[in-house]
């Protein structure tokens, strides 16, 4: 018995479950060497002479026994899988570098995103998008042929979205037109607008269309009578007629008068529009009063109207009627800057506006025969010249400045 080595009772347990040198089982230390690797602290074991949680006694030494280290060994190697997942799974680390998905690049996809949103929004409109689309479907319509046309060639849609688009800036921002009265036109119903006619180039006509398309409350369309030369001419004709306008004729306004649209006249015609600008606001004479007899036909209010500012557009100092027979045109303006610079001449100068509409003038209470009567149509044709030549001298004198 001398002979006799002791083995401690601890030592022997660790033969037991094949422990390694060092005091640590072989998947100890399998599992810390793959937890330095990922940068992961190993799974902690029981600590030999120690009971773990929820451990039991072993068989006859208070211990662990063969089961329950099997169970360790396997309790070990499941973590350690846990952790290879972690290393290389959906959700680790090198998973989302592989990708390019984590949580920093997502985060400035979606800030690069927003930003350009915002540009894009400052410069086209917080609408752009609403009108991108409907900037699309119009081309679309416009290709397949899908859109309407009255039988005076009246285009809504493209007068609506793409001619008072060009027009409007030159409304708002270059003669800054200041409207008033525009209640005067009945929010349904026909109506007879009459205008003063100035400016050596018809711009009044297409400003007045501008003021009632964008500034009365019930969203009324004026459809302007124009002189046999915009209707020859190539381009402007098309233009015109897209646009709504129509022959300055009894027929034609009858027609859309008794359909109930708004329509626009200025009875001085070319005498007005090519008068000298030592004559300015000093009215032509208003025809025969044709006009007159139309809106007694239909029952339609004559609507006066008067414009203050077109007539310093293009000071208009001569007329050279040689050029003007050789083109074919009731005048040839001459002013400060035409012809004298080319084109440069033509730009208009930017004065600023005032278009005032008048309290309308009832025809429906006079009968049908009224308007074969040429006494009354003589004294309404002057009635409202007057109040249209009356209102020209309150604007001016209360305008500070041409260009103010």
């Amino acid at each position: 018995m001398g002979d006799a080595k002791v083995i401690p009772f601890d030592d022997d347990r660790d033969r037991s479950r094949g422990a390694a040198p060092g005091g640590q089982s072989r998947t100890g230390q399998r599992a810390r060497r793959r937890g330095a690797r990922t940068g992961q602290s190993a799974p902690l074991t029981t600590v030999p002479g120690q009971q773990g949680p929820g451990e039991g006694d072993g068989p006859g030494r208070g211990g662990a026994g063969p089961s329950e280290a099997a169970e360790d060994r396997h309790g070990a190697e499941q973590r350690s899988g846990d952790a290879d997942g972690a290393e290389q799974g959906p959700g680790g680390a090198d998973g989302a570098e592989s990708r390019g998905e984590g949580p920093a690049s997502g985060g400035e996809d979606a800030a690069a995103e927003g930003a350009l949103g915002g540009l894009v929004a400052r410069l086209l409109g917080d609408d752009w998008e609403d009108r991108a689309a409907r900037g699309l479907a119009f081309l679309r319509r416009r290709v397949t042929g899908e859109y309407e046309v009255d039988d005076f060639g009246y285009d809504r849609e493209l007068t609506d979205q793409v001619l008072m688009s060009l027009l409007r800036p030159v409304f708002e921002k270059y003669f800054r037109v200041e409207v008033r009265g525009i209640e005067n036109i009945p929010a349904d119903g026909a109506a007879l607008v009459v205008a003063n006619h100035s400016g050596t180039l018809p711009l009044d006509g297409l400003m007045l269309q501008v003021a009632v398309h964008d500034h009365h409350p019930a969203d009324r369309r004026l459809r302007l009578l124009g002189a046999d030369l915009v209707f020859v001419l190539p381009l402007v004709n098309e233009l015109a007629r897209k646009a709504g306008h129509t022959l300055a004729c009894a027929e034609d306004a009858q027609t859309l008068l008794g359909r109930g649209e708004v329509v626009g006249v200025m009875p001085e015609g070319f005498k007005g529009l090519g008068k000298p600008f030592a004559d300015r606001y000093k009215l032509q004479r208003f025809g025969r009063g044709g006009f007159v007899s139309t809106a007694l036909r239909t029952g339609a209010p004559i609507v006066p109207c008067s414009v203050v500012g077109a007539e310093e557009i293009y000071p208009m100092i001569g007329n050279s009627r040689t050029l003007a027979r050789l083109f074919g045109f009731p005048y040839f303006p001459l002013t400060p800057t035409f012809p004298w610079l080319g084109p440069l001449g033509a730009v208009p100068l930017p004065t600023k506006w005032t278009i005032q509409f008048g309290e309308p003038l009832p025809t429906d209470d006079y009968p049908p025969e009224a308007a074969d009567d040429p006494m009354l149509m003589f004294n309404l044709t002057d009635q409202v010249r007057e109040t249209i030549q009356h209102t020209l001298y309150k604007l001016l004198v209360r305008r500070r400045s041409v260009f103010f």
